[in-house]
């Protein structure tokens, strides 16, 4: 597995992805492992494509690694989709997921009817990765002083 087919662990499970047309996709089987802890998140899947059949439309299938160690067509999202699908998942673990995407929507609503916000989020980005940015130069001529 080079670094275009990585794994993710998030809380401790193994998330399998895959880097295609560039950008990361990731299996869906496995994210629902993660935020349902189900037995058979496979079983899961297959109820919540019933139930949501648009979800199919959001998928791609590509080769992942399966626990035997061949290749197996798997459904795959990429990072947007990704969010799509938690927000379809009726479990405690996606909550925060959900709450978060909610808060980011709202925000950038209210940077829509009134820019100046936007600004100001851009400007407070900017100002962390210059002071970072600073610190790390100034770390850095520390060092060379003392060698």
């Amino acid at each position: 597995m080079d670094s275009k087919d990585a794994l993710v662990v998030f809380e401790g499970t193994k998330i399998r992805r895959k880097w295609h047309d560039g950008q990361w996709y990731f299996s869906v089987v496995d994210i629902i492992q993660v935020l349902t802890d189900s037995g058979s998140p496979r079983q899961y899947w297959g109820v919540l494509k019933s139930r949501e059949p648009q979800l199919l439309t959001i998928c791609l299938q590509l080769k992942l690694p399966s626990s035997d160690g061949k290749y197996y067509n798997t459904d795959c999202v990429n990072t947007e989709n990704a969010f799509r699908l938690i927000q379809s998942i009726p479990s405690k673990k996606a909550e925060p997921f959900k709450r978060w995407l909610a808060r980011v929507g709202y925000e950038r609503v209210q940077e829509i009817e009134d820019p100046e916000l936007a600004q100001k989020r851009m400007t407070g980005h900017l100002n962390t990765k210059n002071l970072f940015s600073q610190d790390c130069l100034s770390l850095t001529s520390e060092v060379f002083i003392f060698t």
